[in-house]
């Protein structure tokens, strides 16, 4: 029945769309009002800034006000309202990102991120360091492909830049917000934006505090599990002592504490002999863990710039050291004695220090050849204890992973695009990166119940290096439309296994993995810019791609023969009325292994793993003002997204079926803009789905959504 409702309305949607489209062939432009036309987003993908109908690369973008009033408050609200962005969500600590299709579950020292997170154009080299609070936030860019020839760290899969409010100069500014809601939700933020130096100079400090109760009752312990209190501060001082000089310097910190996560038992395997010992509890609302765990991170950050405008472009140096401290420790089993005789316990410890430096050459706004050449350096220190204990009728046997790994990443890197014509522009962008890791591993354990064979104290070290790139063209066929086609490069370099089953595979690195993307696309305005409608179809091949695997109680990662990942993408807004707005998103991923052999399994012709087949995301909006200027806005986000595989294999139980998700809101503003109020709601219709599986020891480990959550959100602006 939902998919039928799903598919009803995607085609309410489409004829939407394609009606207004092909009256368009035929209405004069003048007929339509004014007051109609779309704005869209400005963004900095192609290191210039320029509207999102004019980038000639797939890019989703929120701006303030889309970030704000849709509470997208960190990466995960991103995810689901973004068309090909997938995560694996757990736990909460650790979110890994996937760009049509692909990414990495792997959270060892010696790995790296396929699709990465950029906070204020810093690459966030660790899972655990993508801690941010989305307020005082300018937009978030979402990048889907293959990144490197423009700045920073080169991803194959994909990024998201995350651009706060920069401190503005000559101005006085302010808000501050207030929320309430269930689960005893208490929230407060502000930002303040203060003129010095007769406005040569400017200083911006923003902060929040999000808590809430735990989702789960911890039926054992009396506890709650999955709470949060988080808190964020962000300091940002601008000088500008010259017309051509520009100095810049951020602080930003951010400290989680939380509960759990919560594991459930929510399938067995009647094959396995241990599945005996396990008791089936799919109640997402409560738990019988032994104990409540614990979810502890402590991030901050330096960011320093400079800019220096000469006659022919930018000198710009951006540098910067970030430091992480993630403690994880958790019931994986979701049980206790008395309800599961076996008992699981995971967890973890990590340190690292993350530095790198740029200095790159950019062209002048003004300049009819948009150009870019930088050098890149990124340095990161991890320290990484991973722990896994096992009982079977008394306390747990513990095996202890000590990991310790630097990576050194040196790259050089230019850019171009060159108008042919008033219309034709060429695209192409070059890079090189060589990078060194250096890795250990040492091993405990207090009793043989695990698959590792021996003790063992190992070090080694690899380098790898590649050549990417880019090239392309766009052609604006009219002010209105625009058609672009490209194809891009990327790499990432190898690393080591993260639970490797003895010290030979501790010391043997996997591969680096390529992809090479092909894609065209369109822009294109219509009705007097009152419907934007873009599309995108792309080909990506894909070798030697990082894949994780779990064989018993080990998890590896190993390297897939070739993928073959194709899609579709579509992106719409329609303005029906001065008050009516429909937009939406829509991306078909067929991602699918060419080649993949592992052991004396064939994954050949299998799905890539958590990669939903369709998305499809619409937010259909109302506004009404009254007469005294005072503005009432009625919104709604609806998501669906198709079944997924959690396993390679494709088979048993690590699967999860079609979700559907709904958030609304209801904001109403005051005449003079300084006063809102805003009733929101998420995931209001209950929906229940796993987040995250795991199979082992003759039983399906998962963890599942947060609950309904509702509450009012009280904003002051100067």
């Amino acid at each position: 029945m939902k998919f039928r409702t799903n598919l009803l309305l995607a085609t309410v949607a489409l004829t939407a769309l394609t009606g207004p489209v092909a009256v368009a062939q035929e209405t004069d432009d003048s007929q339509v009002d004014e007051g109609r036309k779309l704005s869209t987003v400005t963004v900095t993908a192609q290191r210039k800034e320029e509207t999102l109908q004019d980038v000639p690369v797939t890019v989703t973008a929120f701006g303030a006000d889309a970030v704000r009033e849709a509470r997208i408050l960190g990466v995960g609200d991103v995810v689901v309202r973004t068309p090909g962005l997938n995560f694996d969500a757990f736990p909460s600590g650790q979110p890994r990102l996937a760009v049509r299709g692909i990414g990495s579950s792997d959270t060892g020292a010696g790995g790296d991120p396929s699709s990465a997170v950029f906070l204020d154009e810093i690459y966030l080299g660790r899972p655990a360091a993508v801690a941010f609070d989305a307020f005082d936030i300018e937009r978030i860019e979402v990048l889907k492909g293959p990144q490197g020839t423009l700045y920073g760290r080169n991803v194959v899969g994909g990024a998201i830049n995350v651009v706060p409010a920069a401190p503005v100069l000559g101005e006085f500014d302010a808000s501050a917000e207030v929320t309430g809601g269930n689960y005893e939700t208490m929230e407060g933020a502000g930002f303040i934006n203060i003129p010095l130096a007769d406005g040569t100079a400017a200083f911006r400090a923003s902060g929040a505090i999000r808590k809430h109760d735990g989702y789960i009752d911890n039926k054992f312990t009396g506890g709650k599990l999955d709470d949060k209190d988080t808190r964020s501060m962000r300091l940002q001082m601008l000088v500008e002592p010259t017309d051509t000089l520009e100095f810049d310097l951020a602080f930003d910190v951010t400290t989680d504490r939380a509960n759990g996560p919560a594991h459930h038992v929510v399938d067995v395997d009647s094959s396995d002999p241990l599945s005996g010992f396990w008791t089936i509890e799919r109640d997402r609302d409560s738990s019988r863990a032994e104990f409540d765990g614990a979810q502890d991170r402590d991030t901050w950050g330096l960011r320093g710039e400079a800019k220096w405008t000469l006659p022919f472009g930018t000198l710009d140096y951006l540098v910067s050291n970030r430091e992480l401290s993630y403690y994880l420790l958790f019931d994986f089993d979701g049980g206790n004695p008395t309800f599961n005789p076996i008992s699981v316990v995971g967890g973890g410890d990590e340190d690292s220090t993350l530095f790198s430096q740029e200095l790159r050459l950019n062209s002048l706004p003004s300049s009819p050849v948009s150009w870019v050449a930088g050098i890149y350096q990124y340095h990161a220190d991890t320290t990484r204890e991973s722990l896994l204990g096992i009982g079977i009728g008394g306390p747990p046997g513990y095996e202890i992973l000590n990991q310790d790994a630097q990576v050194d990443s040196t790259a050089v890197y230019g850019d171009v695009t060159f108008p042919v014509s008033d219309r034709l522009s060429l695209i192409g962008g070059v890079r090189y990166t060589l990078d060194d890791k250096d890795f250990g591993m040492t091993t405990a354990q207090s009793q043989a119940l695990f698959q590792v064979d021996e003790h063992y104290d190992i070090t080694a070290s690899e380098s790898w290096d590649a050549v990417t790139w880019r090239a392309g063209a766009d052609f604006d066929l009219s002010d209105e439309h625009m058609f672009y086609a490209m194809v891009s490069r990327g790499f990432k370099s190898g690393g080591f296994v993260e639970v490797p089953v003895n010290a030979e595979a501790a010391a043997t690195p996997f591969d680096p993995e390529y992809a090479t993307q092909y894609e065209i696309g369109q822009r294109g305005e219509f009705l007097n810019g009152s419907v934007i409608w873009n599309n995108t179809l792309y080909w990506m091949d894909y070798t030697d791609l990082q894949t994780e695997e779990t064989i018993g109680l080990t998890t590896f990662t190993t390297n897939a023969g070739a993928a073959t990942i194709r899609g579709y993408e579509t992106a719409f807004q329609i303005a029906f009325s001065d008050n009516f707005l429909l937009g939406g998103t829509y991306a078909y991923t067929d991602a699918t292994f060419d080649t993949f052999i592992s052991g004396d399994n064939d994954y050949s012709g299998n799905r890539i793993s958590r990669t939903p087949e369709h998305k499809l995301v619409l937010s259909p909006s109302y506004e009404y003002q009254f007469g005294s200027g005072a503005l009432l806005k009625a919104a709604l986000d609806y998501q669906y997204a198709s079944k997924i595989f959690d396993d390679n294999s494709n088979v048993g139980t690590e699967f999860r079926d079609p979700t559907n998700f709904v958030d609304m809101r209801l904001i109403y503003e005051s005449a003079d803009g300084h006063w809102n109020a805003s009733l929101w709601g998420k995931n209001i219709t209950d929906e229940v789905t796993r987040t995250f599986q795991a199979t082992f020891l003759g039983a399906n480990f998962a963890a599942y959504n947060p609950p309904p959550t509702y509450g009012v959100t009280l904003r002051w602006n100067y």
